[in-house]
């Protein structure tokens, strides 16, 4: 007979195992859902309006998810204390999972009830990584709360459109959790890309500048606070400017020839390339002489899927015990993911008749890698360790 507790299997033993796989699934079915409603128009009942749950689960569903395990696996490391597992763990990842399933059940529940679930997640994942935080007395580590609070005000602007209470604030709560999300990526960044270079080649030390990260992140956001007031012009562009000159400063300070023979190297780099080609197109952007939807992508296809592929593929080897090398299947993906970007982003200017073919490319190209992610890694977080040690 099997005696196992539900709540004793590697899945709910760190918040990494649990809302990587999560994340995995959602990029597959999120798109799934997506090409139907985009190629072949498929009947749309919904909390939202199509183009804000498109927006809304690629940001709120598979990016804060990646977030999620992300967040709970470093502060546990970063602090020394416990970050949820078990239970608690799995109840957290049940209230996201509901976040995604209630909008298809507008009409059936209250609207409210809908907001209400989606809205929750959020804040306690902010509470669940403040705790080990404020345990170790280690503050300068709740600017990752802060900004997760930022999401969660994003969020609340959606649903208050949505329910009526206001007009016009759900494109504003887009902007708002986009800036913060790329904001965040930029601190996480600092702290994790030249300790995975010095990890991943060895005899490499990369000196750090305090100063540089701070006008890399400072003027980023800046610039996304600009955005979100709309700003437009040479205001909007002199900021985009100094947030690319910045942050390609900082890329160039890390940068090592050797990270283009490790592929969980150079898929983080590339990632961060694409955050500072939105940077330069916001700057086109604003005085109209590129789109702005080519930036939005940049930094959502670009900088965030391909950054956070590359990260979830990275922290899940460390963390359960596994040599820090890839197969070819992922190597693919990651070749896939940037292939995705290229075609939603780059592809468009050159051709702008074939955009709704071009866009329907970059999809399938987003399909196919986190396939290939969700084929090798879901094993992997669904296993002990290799090692035989707890998580």
């Amino acid at each position: 007979m099997n005696t196992q507790k539900n709540f004793a299997y590697p899945l709910v033993a760190s918040g990494f195992r649990t809302f990587f796989a999560l994340a995995g699934l959602s990029a597959l079915f999120l798109m799934l859902v997506w090409n139907a409603i985009f190629k072949d128009g498929a009947i749309h009942a919904n909390y939202f309006s199509p183009t804000v749950w498109h927006a809304h689960e690629m940001l709120l569903g598979y990016t804060v998810a990646v977030i999620a395990g992300f967040l709970l696996t470093a502060v546990k490391n970063w602090t020394g204390q416990p970050t949820i597992t078990g239970k608690a763990l799995g109840g957290l990842a049940m209230i996201w999972l509901y976040g995604r399933i209630l909008p298809f059940y507008s009409g059936l529940l209250p609207d409210v009830l809908i907001a209400v679930v989606d809205l929750s997640f959020i804040p306690l994942l902010a509470w669940q990584v403040s705790r080990p935080i404020m345990a170790a007395k280690q503050p300068q580590h709740l600017i990752f709360v802060g900004l997760l609070l930022l999401i969660a005000l994003g969020n609340a602007l959606i649903h208050v459109e949505r329910l009526g209470l206001a007009d016009n604030l759900a494109g504003a709560g887009l902007q708002l959790i986009v800036g913060t999300i790329v904001t965040l990526i930029l601190v996480i960044a600092g702290k994790v890309l030249p300790f995975f270079v010095e990890r991943g080649i060895k005899g490499t030390l990369i000196m750090r500048h305090p100063l540089l990260d701070a006008l890399a992140i400072g003027s980023a956001a800046v610039m996304f606070l600009l955005q979100l007031f709309n700003q437009s012009g040479m205001v909007l562009m002199l900021a985009a400017v100094l947030a690319l000159l910045t942050n390609g400063a900082r890329l160039v300070s890390w940068y090592v020839p050797r990270i283009w023979y490790v592929p969980l190297l150079w898929i983080l780099y590339l990632g961060y390339t694409w955050l500072i080609l939105g940077f330069a197109l916001t700057a086109l952007a604003a005085f109209t002489w590129v789109v702005p939807v080519l930036a939005l992508h940049a930094f959502t296809v670009g900088g965030i899927a391909v950054l956070t592929l590359g990260m979830m593929a990275r922290v899940s080897l460390g963390h359960t015990g596994r040599a820090l090398q890839i197969s070819n299947t992922i190597a693919i993906a990651f070749v896939l993911i940037n292939l995705s970007a290229v075609l939603r982003v780059l592809s468009p200017m050159a051709l702008p008749d074939g955009y709704n073919v071009l866009v329907y490319l970059a999809s399938l190209a987003w399909l196919a890698a986190f396939a290939l992610f969700v084929l090798v890694y879901l094993p992997v977080l669904t296993a002990a360790r290799a090692d035989g040690q707890a998580d």
